[in-house]
């Protein structure tokens, strides 16, 4: 069977898993580097009582610690649904190559996950979004951002 398939099917046997422990909703990762799996995760939104702990945000987490870096460059993500845009942003934040999906959002939102509320609202202004957002403290703020850009020893990412 080819290795792409393969892994795919680590994913979906992870959201089988999620699912089936209770965990969190239906939804499994696996990330992968050289042909090898260096980071796999299952929804655990419910479990851990964290809105974050997504399938591709733990696998991200795994792989990360892993491979002792915070990018994934080099590396492909397998998921068993088109990521959410929490997810999408997290998996563009560390960089990997390519993103190989199953299940769309069109499916998820047939089972209760609609994201299409989150996609609306990051193209709305600031002012006409649902949840309240109010400038407060910049200029005390980029202070720090000025110093941010003249240090020295910074670890660019």
């Amino acid at each position: 069977m080819e290795k792409k398939i393969e892994f795919m099917l680590r994913a979906i046997e992870l959201s089988k898993n999620g699912l089936e422990s209770g965990k969190g909703g239906p939804f499994g990762c696996v990330i992968v580097k050289d042909g090898k799996i260096i980071g796999e995760g299952n929804n655990q939104v419910t479990s851990t009582n964290d809105p974050t702990a997504h399938a591709e945000m733990v696998a991200i987490r795994n792989a990360c610690k892993n491979i002792n870096s915070f990018q994934l460059e080099g590396c492909e993500v397998y998921t068993s649904c088109e990521p959410c845009p929490m997810c999408l942003g997290a998996i563009y934040w560390a960089r990997p190559d390519k993103i190989y999906f199953a299940n769309n959002r069109s499916d998820a939102a047939e089972i209760g996950f609609d994201d299409a509320f989150i996609y609306d609202e990051i193209e709305e202004k600031i002012e006409n979004r649902q949840i309240q957002m109010e400038p407060l403290g910049r200029m005390e703020a980029l202070e720090i951002f000025k110093q941010w850009k003249l240090k020295t020893d910074k670890i660019e990412y």
